[in-house]
């Protein structure tokens, strides 16, 4: 069965199967079957057409999917261009809400880039195009 653009799962509790809807939780189902007069415990197979259509027009009353995304990248646009500080810290590709990032982040700042270890014979090669080192003497 496809409800707002995405194929819900026929085994399952309808309960269960809307929340693949992007946008729709655990609360907006409960909602949803409400408003429509749906039962909650019904298999999605099992659903009439009068029950899909009112669950339909019961969706169209909060943004989901791809309205819902383009809500969301506008309200970080904003952000960014007011100049306030989580604007800043999505600029920056940093975490929005006061985590810490110097022991995690890994999520929002992706793979670890280790700066500054430098291996010793590296070290000495590198000197040694900076500045002439002079070669150690032979006893004379």
């Amino acid at each position: 069965m496809r409800i707002a653009g995405v194929d819900i799962p026929d085994e399952k509790r309808i309960e269960a199967s809307l929340p693949k809807i992007f946008g729709v939780g655990p609360v907006n189902v409960r909602r949803i079957l409400s408003e429509a007069g749906v039962d909650p415990n019904i298999r999605t197979k099992n659903l009439s057409k009068d029950g899909v259509a009112s669950i339909q027009k019961a969706l169209e009353t909060i943004p989901t999917g791809g309205n819902l995304r383009q809500i969301e990248l506008e309200n970080i646009k904003r952000l960014k261009d007011i100049g306030c500080y989580r604007g800043h810290r999505h600029i920056q590709n940093l975490p929005v809400r006061g985590q810490r990032t110097r022991s995690n982040a890994r999520t929002k700042r992706g793979k670890r880039k280790t700066i500054g270890a430098v291996r010793k014979d590296m070290a000495l090669r590198m000197a040694r195009t900076a500045k002439v080192i002079p070669k150690e003497e032979t006893g004379k």
